[in-house]
């Protein structure tokens, strides 16, 4: 039961899992067992294998040009956006199977603090490598991004098909 300052969970969307037979899960279909940090690895396989191709080209590219420690920044802030990815997916997960609706103001204030942390890691990073130091953050924009199109992807299938 949804009210004001209520959130229904039921209506959020997190990257569609997949399962052994290379299908997905339907979004309707309620998510079973227990959440954990591991089903949520499995669940962003693919996530997971861009992040670590985008760091791959980060020091192929930039490796050949003897910018190490920008490829180095770089690549730290895909493994920043991936570490930010999956602790919002697990996040997601554990609040889905509890059952628990949450408010709006609780959504918030995990969101804020998970940002503020990631935002105070990530400059204080690209401070302390700075000039090179400022690829933290490309690398983590540019994973935000393609993360936000992997995930968006599926919803557009769904409501297509709708």
């Amino acid at each position: 039961m949804t009210g004001p300052g209520r959130l229904d969970i039921g209506t959020a969307f997190m990257a569609e899992p997949e399962t052994s037979s290379g299908t997905s899960t339907p979004a309707d279909q309620p998510m079973e067992g227990p959440a954990s940090f591991g089903r949520v690895i499995r669940d962003q396989r693919k996530t997971i294998v861009v992040a670590v191709v985008l760091a791959g080209a980060a020091y192929w590219v930039l490796g050949q040009l003897g910018e190490w420690v920008l490829a180095g920044c770089i690549a730290g802030g895909v493994g920043l956006g991936l570490l930010n990815h999956l602790v919002t997916e697990y996040w997601l997960l554990r609040l889905i199977t509890s059952g628990e609706q949450p408010t709006r103001n609780k959504l918030a204030m995990s969101t804020f603090v998970r940002l503020l942390v990631l935002s105070v890691v990530a400059v204080g990073i690209a401070v302390r490598f700075w000039p090179d130091g400022i690829g933290l953050l490309l690398g983590l924009a540019v994973f935000r991004l393609i993360a936000l199109v992997m995930t968006g992807l599926p919803l557009l299938k769904e409501l297509k098909q709708q």
